[in-house]
């Protein structure tokens, strides 16, 4: 990307090398001057210093950058991974929602229906697309979509990039609540594949109003979670100021819920963010999603819903290595 970086504050040694190597380069350029050698051993450290700090980021560290506001959104992954997309709107019954884009594209040759959050980029853009914070005709006009990719046999896609569903007194007026809870269960017996992807925030029930999925990926540096850190905080804590506590706590991470086998892929970031760059991002999205779609398209249409269905059915489960007394009891009368 051509446009500057906005930085945070761990990544100021990162962003203080690679401004005194443009600056080198940019007086190189005016003055005629070879400074190669100085350029080349600038570069090196600043590989050096980028791998110390990414290396090791927090949790906290991973829920700034998946908010970065020139993070790429769902319409830029439809633009830089699918073919021929045509947006559908409303929901038949109220509003077309701005925060959730739907429509019908095509990937590597393959007609597929695309379901995501949208944020805006500036204040109109937000009041727009209401920060990407759904309305229940949101979740209707998604459940639309789903059911017509459904009747076409076409795979569905979801990106999910939202800190959740929207409170306002309206949308709990308007069924906000049934609304989701009807995506819920409508999805868990879809009969195509369905693939959801977090590529930034994945807050509460707004999330997962389009996330009951066969195979669920997240971006490296995407976050995942009941609630926002700041909500849980304010909760647990009575402080939302320590949020990046209560994150540490809520084991949101891309890495995190793998291990918990609530995700299944983890798609790999460009260093520092997909911010950084937004073609490289897509391209490793697309691999992934191939991938998975190629997977699941060798399914029947049964076994993809009892997939997915086994896929949450699944989750929360655990076994005690350690036999109970009354199974030890039971043994015992039995010789």
């Amino acid at each position: 990307m051509s446009e500057t970086i906005l930085g945070f504050e761990f990544e100021k040694p990162v962003l203080e090398m690679e401004e005194k190597i443009n600056q080198l380069k940019a007086s190189a350029k005016d003055n005629n001057v070879d400074v190669s050698d100085e350029i080349k051993t600038l570069e090196e450290k600043c590989v050096q210093v980028k791998n110390e700090v990414y290396g090791s980021l927090t949790t906290w560290q991973r829920v700034q950058i998946a908010r970065h506001p020139k993070r790429p959104y769902t319409l830029d992954y439809i633009k830089l991974i699918f073919d021929s997309f045509i947006e559908l709107h409303g929901d038949r019954c109220f509003a077309d929602d701005k925060a959730i884009v739907c429509g019908m594209a095509v990937l590597d040759g393959k007609p597929v229906m695309v379901i995501g959050h949208q944020k805006g980029r500036d204040i109109a853009g937000n009041m727009e697309r209401n920060f990407g914070m759904a309305n229940p005709e949101g979740y209707r006009k998604a459940l639309r979509i789903m059911k017509l990719a459904e009747k076409f046999n076409r795979p569905i896609i979801t990106f999910i990039d939202t800190t959740g569903a929207y409170p306002g007194i309206g949308a709990e007026e308007r069924g906000q609540s049934e609304a989701i809870a009807r995506n819920l269960r409508e999805m868990s017996a879809l009969k195509v594949p369905v693939i959801s992807v977090t590529i930034g925030e994945g807050g509460s029930g707004g999330a997962l109003g389009i996330g009951v999925a066969n195979r669920m990926l997240m971006l490296e540096n995407a976050y995942y979670s009941v609630i926002s850190p700041e909500g849980c905080a304010a909760i647990l804590f009575h402080d939302a100021a320590k949020a990046e506590q209560a994150s540490e706590a809520l084991k949101i991470t891309s890495n995190d819920l793998l291990k918990l086998g609530i995700i299944d892929d983890i798609v790999a970031e460009p260093q520092g963010g997909a911010h950084r760059d937004h073609a490289q991002s897509a391209a490793n999205l697309k691999v992934a999603l191939l991938k998975h779609l190629s997977e699941l398209c060798e399914l029947s249409p049964e076994k993809i819903e009892a997939d997915r269905c086994k896929k949450f059915r699944d989750m929360g489960v655990f076994t005690d290595s350690k036999p109970s007394k009354t199974k030890t009891t039971k043994a015992k009368i039995k010789k």
